[in-house]
């Protein structure tokens, strides 16, 4: 079952690269969630670096752990001022750790397939909040 858990991997990892492409906040004359938004960003530009192909799903809980660190940041920081936001990540967050979770306890087919969606979910939710934090944090 080595393939599935690959695939499955990579999978994730892709969907969450495509935040790649999204503006990044930051600066001194912005507020002190802009530097959180730029740190989550910069840890789920990290996950593909970590050879979550090589490395398995363990090697994907590794990296999710950084995101969820800095997710976590992210929303304490911003939360007053973005709640819909801050909320649908904590959501989709805490829900794609579940999977990865589930996933290396019990990696079976069932397990594996939920971890693109929920990283799918992520990718919105970090748009979603990227996008309203966006004119703050340009």
């Amino acid at each position: 079952m080595p393939r599935p858990r690959q695939a499955a991997a990579s999978l994730a990892a892709l969907a969450l690269c495509t935040v790649v492409a999204l503006a990044a906040c930051g600066g001194s004359s912005k507020p002190s969630y802009c530097s959180s938004v730029s740190n989550l960003e910069s840890s789920i530009k990290a996950i593909p670096s970590t050879n979550i192909v090589q490395s398995g799903l363990n090697g994907l809980e590794s990296a999710l752990s950084k995101v969820q660190s800095a997710a976590q940041t992210a929303i304490n920081d911003a939360k007053s001022e973005f709640p819909n936001e801050t909320t649908a990540l904590k959501t989709s967050v805490d829900a794609l750790s579940t999977s990865v979770k589930n996933a290396v306890s019990s990696p079976t087919p069932a397990t594996i397939a939920e971890i693109p969606a929920q990283a799918s979910a992520v990718v919105t939710a970090v748009e979603s909040f990227q996008s309203a934090t966006k004119s703050k944090c340009s």
